[in-house]
């Protein structure tokens, strides 16, 4: 009797050690590759498994054929390289918008024949709009058109062009029709720019685009939410941040996803904020909070709210400097960009948000502007913490050490693009090469310990994550060579990590999501080259043959097998 229950003991002790040893069978095992898991210690390893919408192992080829059983489909990477899913942590949507495409034009000579086509065939009595996703960093003459070159493109009919998110160039039919003059007063926030004998140029910036109403943009709708994702997937983007706008209106944008999510539509997981960029005292955030009918938190792993976007300042030609910019910006040295925000009322907008528990988060690109959201975000502090909150600053383009030294101190994440790459030469012009070629000093962020993610503002420039990449790598630009050579990156580890885990901490998902680790989402891309080794200029074409998204396949390049 007591040997049967010896051997029983035994039978059951090895029963129990084989099982320890035999795992359960994965969905799908991938071997043979080179996996960047973006782990606390950077490994690079030969595969991974998956079991439902998880990893559940990484590892040695050996280690994997220890999850392969019956059912389990087996991939061979064929020497692939794969990264935890691409994203992009400042994406407003992936076009320009309907109107009249100008990304395409590479002169003025293109532009104002695009332009000049689009009149003659617009309806008599119609404002002619442009896109948004173009700048004249594009051009061969590196300049905008003016008015009056925009009259002669199209005379007698209002013509718009939008540029970017923060501008509007008019010809002077289109000044006529909103009775903007020499005399107009120029809006809080805003500027109406003059040429050097004080004409106007047709340019408005920020606040004064309120002078000019456009036609209403076509609603947002499904089919938006749905090419973003097809356009999105070839380059291995697995998640994206909206922060407060998607094609005009993030509110439907919102429901949208959703929707989508309900109708298991989503192939790219949405982080989104709310919008707070016209916010002027606490009253007007408490009744905008009720308006939105969301909460800080609210949903899941693939539609999550998670704060308010607010802003300080303008974008490229109206960042608020503590520096003046350069003729003819310069009005004779006076000026030195926009104050969006008064300091007070925005004070006052973030310390409501924070006692009601939003997440801030606030576009600066001057120094000056940063100086306005550093002191409001410690006020705010001073009422209720927001170390650890991961509140940031949208851009950062222009910073001083001292401004660093506040950030850390605050806890503040940065979150950078790569605007320089598309717009340098334009930038100098503006500021000057002191301040254009250190404009986004990622390293610097990252050398003082700042939580630093990556991304491109799309449709401000293009939304291709790998030029991104390869402007931080390179500091080069696509027209004017290489800006702030200091700044470069040269840990490739560290570039991958500013759009897989640093957006994962960013989002506060670290724990779920951003590298190839067991328990976390089974988000990767099987990439065309190694980016760990591929020369520098190649990153620029790089692609994904393979997109995944929560264990499923959503994207195959053609001829990938």
């Amino acid at each position: 009797m007591k040997l049967r229950l010896a051997i029983a003991v035994a039978l059951a002790f090895a029963a129990a050690a084989a099982q320890a040893q035999s795992p359960a069978p994965a969905d799908v095992v991938f071997i043979n590759g080179k996996v960047f898991t973006a782990d606390g210690g950077d490994q690079v390893v030969q595969g991974f498994a998956i079991k439902g919408d998880r990893f559940v192992a990484a590892g040695s080829d050996g280690e994997m054929h220890r999850y392969v059983g019956a059912q389990t489909r087996v991939v061979d990477l064929k020497g692939h390289f794969v990264s935890p899913g691409i994203t992009d942590d400042h994406f407003h949507n992936e076009g320009g918008g309907s109107g009249v495409d100008l990304s395409h034009v590479r002169s003025l000579g293109e532009l104002l024949t695009t332009v000049a086509n689009a009149a003659a065939s617009a309806p008599a009595g119609t404002v002619v709009v442009s896109n948004s996703d173009w700048h004249e960093a594009q051009l061969k003459e590196q300049r905008l058109p003016t008015a009056d070159e925009l009259e002669q493109a199209a005379p007698g009919k209002p013509v718009v062009l939008v540029r970017g998110g923060h501008e509007y160039i008019l010809n002077q039919a289109a000044l006529k029709k909103w009775n903007i003059t020499r005399d107009t007063p120029v809006p809080a926030g805003g500027q109406i720019s003059r040429n050097a004998s004080g004409e106007l140029t047709g340019e408005l910036f920020d606040e004064a685009k309120k002078l000019v109403t456009l036609p209403p943009p076509k609603p947002v709708s499904m089919e938006d939410i749905l090419n973003t994702q097809k356009a999105l997937a070839p380059y291995g983007m697995t998640a994206v941040r909206i922060p407060g706008a998607y094609r005009g209106n993030m509110i439907e944008a919102y429901h949208l996803m959703k929707q989508a999510e309900a109708e298991a539509k989503l192939t790219l997981r949405w982080t989104v904020y709310m919008p707070g960029f016209s916010l002027r005292s606490a009253e007007a955030a408490r009744k905008a909070i009720q308006s939105w009918g969301t909460h800080q938190d609210e949903g899941d792993d693939w539609v999550k709210v998670d704060g308010v976007k607010l802003m300080v300042d303008g974008g490229f030609e109206g960042g608020h400097l503590s520096k003046p910019y350069l003729e003819p910006y310069g009005k004779g040295g006076t000026f030195t960009g926009l104050t969006v925000s008064p300091p007070a009322a925005y004070t006052e907008v973030v310390r409501e948000l924070n006692r009601d528990g939003w997440h801030v988060i606030t576009h600066a690109v001057g120094d000056a502007a940063l100086d306005e959201v550093l002191d409001a975000y410690a006020a705010a502090d001073k009422d209720a913490s927001i170390k650890g909150k991961r509140w940031s600053v949208e851009h950062a383009f222009v910073s001083r050490p001292g401004q660093v030294a506040r950030l850390k101190e605050l806890d503040i994440a940065v979150s950078a693009q790569d605007h320089l790459y598309l717009a340098a030469p334009v930038l100098k012009k503006y500021w000057g090469w002191e301040i254009a070629h250190e404009v986004t000093p990622v390293k610097t962020y990252l050398d003082a310990g700042l939580l630093v993610a990556g991304g491109t503002d799309s449709p401000v420039v293009p939304f291709n994550p790998f030029w991104n990449l390869y402007h931080m790598a390179s500091r080069d630009t696509i027209s004017d060579g290489v800006y702030g050579e200091d700044q470069k990156i040269a840990s490739r580890p560290l570039l991958l990590r500013l759009v897989t885990i640093n957006y994962a901490r960013l989002i506060g998902e670290e724990k779920t999501r951003g590298s190839i680790e067991p328990g976390k989402l089974a988000d990767f891309a099987v990439l065309t080259d190694d980016f760990l080794t591929v020369k520098p200029q190649a990153i620029r074409d790089m692609k994904a043959l393979s997109t995944w998204v929560g264990g499923r396949e959503v994207y195959r390049a053609a001829g990938y097998e």
